[in-house]
């Protein structure tokens, strides 16, 4: 029957195809197979190429072919014997008679061809011949006979060609299953080698086939359907329409290949001996390929295996010959502190011979000194450490053994997502560091672990020919003796061939337009509400990277703006130009730049932190300015940017943060805190301590750190002996306002390597420091009590755990765990949990831990907590909330408080906090969340822009679900409150809300703003109709309008234009003009930036905007506006700068009062080239070219050059509100670094008629009549309708 399976697959592939209607109805041939089948399976025979042959030929009337009862009644392997054979190979005479020994012709695609001798010559005979196999005698092999000509090239052609099914072969060899890649149709049908490969997968045909097989989908021979194809085991088979018979077209077509079996491996020899005569080894064993020289057999040669002997004495006698020499040695760690209690060994996989002592010191007796004997030591908590000893003298040896403290895995790059063609190939990089560095990576598919045995334990990932099932999410997971952490998660795309990466329509993108002009179909230019403008914008999605791309970083390709086409915008008295998008293609994108600024403060007085020293991890990045300012750039492929402040004067304590930033290119501006040090207390170090933890004049202290007696040491070891000056500076939780300054962001890495948030009940520093001395002492053990009454929420006195901060990561690590008072080392956690129930209702309980205070001096008492979700927000440029107008860069912050004051669970303010940095879509912040008490957990949220506050929807008097983001009842249940809603007067900077886990069950709450925790991919890539909260920018008297459309947040909407606003996509130059205006109110200003010296855009508008000034506090006559102009300087050509023609006029009844004198003289010393240049003198409004130096606070001109516009500007408006070239402010200082300066009057009221007639009765009479006259000379009305009547206004 082993013949009989590729004919019952291949009739139940026709029997589906048919049914999916891809095939017509079977034919008598396919009818005729289908009994011989049968009848094989009643009388044990098997249907051959005969068979077909036979049905082929039209006997379908016969009751059964002549051989039947032959091969039914015949053994296994006896030749059939038929008495005549008739083979019509093609619709023409062509035949073959062998009554006897049967000789048959047939065709072996691509080697063998009919043989001429054998049959007539007629149509479909006139090819050469290469080669004639037959069937001799039983032999079920075909057979080339000797004489037969070479192959002509690498295709067959012939009329009618049979393809017949050889099922015995003398090589080892099988088909494949059936490929049908192509439908026949324009130039015919074809199945080409290439496309197999491409749509299958490349593992589904061999790399050099034997031969080809095809047929129909009706299962008929190409001799059967009488048509001309081409096939080669090489590239494949092919039928052309044009070379068919009048009227006909190629059948549709599906082929096999033939394949050899890969060779196999011989047999396992027998295991060599052992490598080692004591302790651990390996023995070998080995296995031979029978293959012919230039073929191997997959997988190794040789197999290793473990072997264990009898144990080693623990010092070999090379080593240990000398019975009078003796081995002195140290184990320390790296900044020289002894360690006791080391395991000490004679090389890494000998038994110890020795344990470091008291002083981290040993002694091993007989080993020779000049050995140079490797020495190994281990201990807990550290990685192995390995040292060679060298001779002091002719009977003795030292050694020095350093172990580093185990550091846990962290990740340096992440996986990146990317977007590849089918059959392309991708790589993706994972790299984490560590002490020891991580030795294994894991690759994870959609979750799943990829086969080790395939791709290995490298920390680069390489798929190569991909394929589309081959999509989805990746992430590695780094592993070392010391723990494991993950990656971020990594999106691969794979396009099918002809996908689009990028829609060439651009998306729909409106813009507002200037007051006065209309929209496209709109009506007149006098409308009350803004009109915009679809401009179009290109899809936000990345485009396949070039071949050799490495791991995505570089080379990437975006989908960009390819083509623009001007526009003319009708506006009251002028046409406004602008350009439109109408087609995307994809480019290279922008290089992302993940780039952070700001400033760094004190948390009591806000004084900056001047030259302070900057550590990116362990690197060195710079200092800060004068004014606390910063500046960094993200490494590529960074997930978590840790920055420490080092205050060069030790006032401030080391401020460890994890700043987020947008790796896409958008900039971030952060306001970091930096908390003051504790004042010292000089302590006896000969005497015990106990420092309290958390002491304030109205609150007690939150517990204490007790020093022992004889605790200090210096950093070697060495007891220290005399004063200490200690430092214990206390975020305390119970205060809201030191959430801004505690340090890190309360994660830690789980058993899972997954970083998880932590939930804080106090952290502290610790700086102990000999007096006159910049030493740092050492002291331990220590211990942390913790009054037992701070800790009462359920579960979290048994969970509550001490953390040391590693700096380098930002990562809290566990030094030991919390347990009630008296309850010995070696109790276990129910008895420690007894003793805190019966402690706890004592008056004063103590949770209490122990450390050792060495190189880390950032301590945390928290609790890792299960309970936990994300929240959505998204931040606008206005409170309209459309959803073209979200705003990227902004960090949003949320602080876990604790429940309202007077609730007993916990007597905290918050427990942790966290922030994020809005992108396209939002952002998710983590957050600690319950379902079933909705108040369990309330939380803060706040959101800044380069220093500004954001305000989020009102919820005076109750809040709108339509203006919140939040629909009912979900937005009643979360108890959405902004800051203002019980004082109208109080900031509107944030708001309140429960965090109410969504239910299971409840379709009001699946889609937002709450998500579960294991939803953050559901949270990140929810659609802007979805549920979350919103926030919005202040500013909605600031209009921006450029002609060449650009999004500031989406570097790769940059389009190259000589009217773009920004000539250069890698650097964005902002520039800003203080205008000064005197008088009773506010006033919109406009800047109007158009070309002025170059001659390409002369007069050639490049953008409006407009501000609305701002008052001095407490002087109400004077206000000021920073406008933004465009900077003079190159355009996008490079080649010519031009000094671009501004021009400011203020809104209302203004005067030009005054202009800065150095601006002034500076405009005089650099007139335009050419006179006609020169901008008009109007005493309503200020004209200049605009300056190619960067002029500063002194000029009223402030200019800010960085990698992102947005940032750029948002410093830019910060200086010029503080009115200097580097401070920031939001509060405006009108008098400090103006340019201009405008005196503004009110229009004089006209009086009322009485009060005229009062006054001059004469004169109001006379505009009585006059206006009188005039109405009666007017037209006159048109008449009512018939049923109308007169408004009253008509009357």
């Amino acid at each position: 029957m082993a013949s009989l399976g590729p004919l019952l697959a291949l009739l139940t592939a026709a029997h589906l195809a048919r049914a999916r209607g891809e095939a017509p109805a079977p034919t008598a041939e396919h009818r005729c197979l289908g009994a011989l089948a049968r009848l094989g399976m009643r009388g044990g025979g098997v249907p051959e190429a005969r068979d077909r042959l036979w049905c082929a030929e039209g006997t379908v009337g016969a009751p059964a072919p002549p051989w039947g009862p032959e091969v039914a009644g015949a053994g296994e392997g006896a030749a059939p014997s038929p008495s005549a054979l008739r083979v019509t190979p093609a619709p023409s005479a062509e035949r073959v008679s062998s009554p006897g020994r049967q000789r048959w012709t047939g065709t072996l695609l691509g080697k063998l061809r009919r043989s001429p001798d054998e049959m007539p010559r007629g149509p479909g005979c006139s090819s050469g011949t290469s080669a004639r196999w037959t069937w001799a005698g039983g032999s079920r092999s075909p057979k080339v006979e000797p004489g037969a000509a070479p192959t002509e090239g690498p295709t067959a052609a012939a009329w009618g060609q049979p393809s017949p099914t050889l099922e015995g072969w003398e090589d080892a060899s099988e088909w494949t299953s059936w490929f049908n890649v192509d439908h026949p149709g324009g130039d015919g049908d074809f199945e080409s080698l290439a496309a197999i490969r491409f749509y299958y997968g490349p593992a589904r045909v061999c790399p050099r086939p034997l031969a080809l097989e095809a047929r129909t989908t009706d299962w008929a021979l190409p001799a059967a359907v009488g048509e001309r194809v081409h096939a080669s085991p090489e590239r494949g088979f092919w039928c052309l329409n044009r070379e068919q018979p009048r009227g006909r077209r190629c059948s549709n077509y599906h082929v096999r290949f033939r394949c050899a079996l890969e060779p196999a491996w011989g047999a396992w020899g027998p295991w060599g001996s052992c490598s080692k005569s004591c302790g651990l080894g390996r023995r070998l064993r080995s296995r031979s390929c029978p293959a012919p020289a230039g073929d191997a057999c997959p997988g190794p040669a040789q197999e290793a295996q473990k072997c264990a002997r009898p144990p080693c004495s623990g010092c070999i006698p090379d080593t240990c010959g000398c019975p009078d020499h003796i081995l002195l040695g140290s184990v320390v760690t790296a900044s020289g502190r002894p360690l006791v209690g080391a395991r000490v060994s004679l090389g890494p996989r000998h038994s110890t011979v020795a344990i470091s002592d008291a002083h981290g010191t040993f002694r091993v007796p007989g080993v020779c000194a000049g050995s140079q004997a490797n020495i190994s030591a281990q201990l807990d908590g550290f990685s192995a450490g390995l040292a060679r000893a060298t001779a002091n003298s002719s009977s003795s040896a030292v050694v020095t053994v350093v172990l580093d403290k185990l550091g846990k895995p962290y990740l340096l790059k992440h996986p990146e997502s990317q977007v590849r063609e089918a059959g392309q190939n991708v790589t993706f990089c994972c790299k984490a560091s560590g002490t020891p560095a991580p030795s294994k990576y894991w690759w994870f598919h959609n979750g799943t672990l990829l086969d080790r045995r395939l791709h290995g334990h490298a920390a680069l990932l390489e798929l190569r020919g991909l394929r589309q099932d081959q999509a989805g999410v990746y992430h590695c997971k780094a592993w070392s003796e010391a723990g494991a952490v993950r990656s971020r998660s990594a999106q691969l795309t794979v396009l099918a061939p002809g996908q689009p990466a990028c829609d060439p329509q651009p998306r729909e993108h409106l813009i507002r337009l200037p007051d006065g002009c209309s929209g496209p179909g709109g009506g007149g230019v006098n409308i009350s509400d803004p009109a915009y403008m679809d401009v179009g914008q290109c899809a936000d999605s990345p485009c396949p990277g070039p071949a050799g791309s490495g791991c995505g970083a570089a080379g990437s390709r975006c989908c960009a703006v390819s083509r623009l086409e001007g526009r003319q915008v009708r506006c009251a008295g002028f046409e406004l130009p602008v350009q439109v998008v109408v087609r995307c293609g994809c480019r290279a994108c922008p290089a992302p730049r993940g780039l952070v600024r700001g400033r760094v403060l004190a948390a009591d007085s806000a004084e900056p932190l001047r030259f302070a020293r900057i550590l990116v991890g362990r690197e060195p990045a710079g200092f800060t300015s004068a004014q606390g300012a910063f500046t960094l750039e993200a490494p590529a492929s960074t997930e978590r940017l840790v920055v420490t402040f080092v205050d060069p004067s030790g006032e401030f304590v080391d401020a460890v943060r994890v700043l987020p930033f947008d790796a896409r290119g958008a900039g971030v501006y952060h306001e970091v805190r930096a908390l003051r040090r504790a004042p010292a207390v000089l302590l006896d170090a000969s005497r015990g301590h106990r420092l309290a933890l958390g002491a304030a004049p109205d609150r007690a202290p939150l517990g204490e750190l007790v020093l022992p007696p004889g605790a200090f040491r210096h950093a070697d070891g060495r007891p220290y002996a005399g004063p200490v000056e200690a430092r214990v500076t206390f975020v305390d939780p119970r205060d809201l306002a030191s959430a801004a300054a505690a340090p890190s962001d309360l994660r830690f890495v789980d058993g899972d390597g997954e970083l998880a948030p932590l939930r804080t009940y106090g952290m502290f520093a610790v700086d102990l420091r000999a007096p006159s001395s910049a030493e740092q002492l050492h002291a331990g053990p220590a211990a942390v009590r913790v009054a037992a009454a701070h800790v009462r929420m359920a579960g979290h006195a048994e969970a509550l755990r001490l953390w040391s901060l590693e700096p380098s990561t930002g990562l809290w690590e566990e030094e030991a765990a919390v347990a009630a008072e008296g309850a010995g080392p070696g109790a276990g956690r129910a008895g420690g949990r007894r003793r805190w129930r019966r402690r706890r209702r004592e008056e004063r309980a103590f949770l209490v831990g122990h450390l050792q205070l060495r190189e880390r001096r950032l301590f945390n008492l928290d609790v890792p907590e299960r309970r936990r979700c994300f929240v959505k927000v998204r931040a606008y440029a206005s409170d309209k909330f459309a959803p073209g107008e979200q705003v990227r860069g902004v960090v949003v912050t949320l602080v876990n408080l604790e429940p309202a004051p007077g609730f007993a669970a916990n007597p905290r303010a918050w427990g942790r906090f966290d922030s994020a940095v809005t992108g396209p879509d939002g952002a998710c912040l983590p957050a600690f969340c319950d379902a079933e008490r909705p108040d369990a957990y309330t939380a803060l949220v706040t959101a800044t822009l380069g220093g500004e506050e954001l305000e989020p929807a009102p919820s005076r008097p109750d809040p709108r679900p339509d203006v919140v983001g939040v629909p009912e009842p979900y937005l009643g249940r979360l108890g959405y409150r902004r800051t203002d809603h019980d004082d109208p007067a109080a900031k509107r900077n944030g708001f309140r809300v429960n965090l109410a886990r969504p239910r299971p069950g409840e379709a009001g709450e699946a889609r937002g703003p709450l998500y579960p925790w294991r939803a953050l991919r559901q949270c990140q890539e929810a659609p802007v109709t979805d549920a979350h909260f919103r926030f919005a920018r202040v500013e909605a008297d600031r209009f921006e309008y450029n002609v060449v459309p650009f999004r500031e947040d989406a570097p790769a909407s940059w389009t190259r234009h000589r009217l773009a606003w920004w000539p250069n996509p890698q650097e964005f130059r902002a520039c800003f003009l203080k205008v000064r205006l005197r008088g009773p109110q506010e006033y919109v200003v406009r800047a109007h930036s158009a070309g002025g010296t170059h001659p390409d855009t002369r007069g050639r508008l490049y953008g409006l905007r407009d501000a609305r000034s701002v008052r001095a506090p407490g002087r109400p006559g004077v206000s000021a506006a920073c406008l933004e102009f465009k900077c003079g300087g190159m355009l996008v050509d490079r080649r010519r700068p031009d000094r671009t023609r501004v021009t400011v006029t203020p809104q209302g009844s203004c005067r030009r009062a005054a202009v800065n004198a150095l601006l002034r003289d500076y405009l005089g010393r650099h007139p335009p080239p050419d006179p006609a240049d020169e901008p008009a003198d109007d005493p309503a409004a200020f004209s200049m070219l605009a300056p190619l130096d960067p002029l500063g606070h002194n000029y009223g001109v402030y200019t800010v050059t960085d990698q992102s516009p947005r940032l750029a500007k948002e410093i830019a408006i910060g200086r010029c509100f503080d009115g200097s070239s580097d401070g920031f402010s939001r509060e405006m200082r009108p008098d400090a670094g103006a340019a201009v300066t405008f005196q503004c009057l009110e229009p004089p009221a006209r009086p009322s008629l009485f009060q005229r007639l009062l006054e001059a009765p004469g004169s109001a009479l006379a505009d009585v009549r006059r206006d009188m006259g005039e109405a009666a000379r007017a037209p006159p009305l048109p008449p009512l309708p018939p049923g109308a009547s007169a408004s009253p206004a008509d009357q």
